[in-house]
């Protein structure tokens, strides 16, 4: 996805951070991770989680994050997952959103194998 305005890549990319961190503080998204998946992925350059307290609170936060991204002239990020509000992925470019019902979160526990990337790079001399 290009940048929007002109911007650069890393100006974009964190102004797509900022704008999915303060949308999920907003939204009462609980136990919002960010990961710095730079030079890691090719998906994007970061990767937050977050959870919602129900079916319904992943759909709103959701929802709300998918406006706020728009308002904020970053485009229609594409969106799976929001008809059950299991687990909502939001990919808006730069940055990958997971919004997970807490038990659905806790069993995949992504956070754990993008944090075990880190850990591996550590350990090769």
């Amino acid at each position: 996805m290009p940048s929007p305005a002109g911007l650069g890549g890393s100006d974009a990319s964190s102004r797509a951070l900022q704008t999915v961190l303060a949308s999920l503080e907003d939204s009462k998204a609980e136990n919002i991770v960010s990961i710095d998946i730079q030079g890691k992925s090719s998906l994007g350059d970061y990767m937050v989680v977050a959870s919602g307290r129900s079916h319904r609170h992943v759909a709103a936060v959701s929802e709300h994050l998918l406006k706020a991204l728009k308002d904020a002239g970053l485009g229609n990020a594409r969106v799976e997952g929001l008809s059950g509000a299991d687990w909502v992925l939001i990919d808006a470019g730069d940055v990958i959103v997971h919004v997970f019902r807490p038990e659905i979160r806790e069993f995949y526990n992504i956070e754990k194998m993008w944090q075990a990337l880190d850990l591996e790079e550590e350990t090769i001399h």
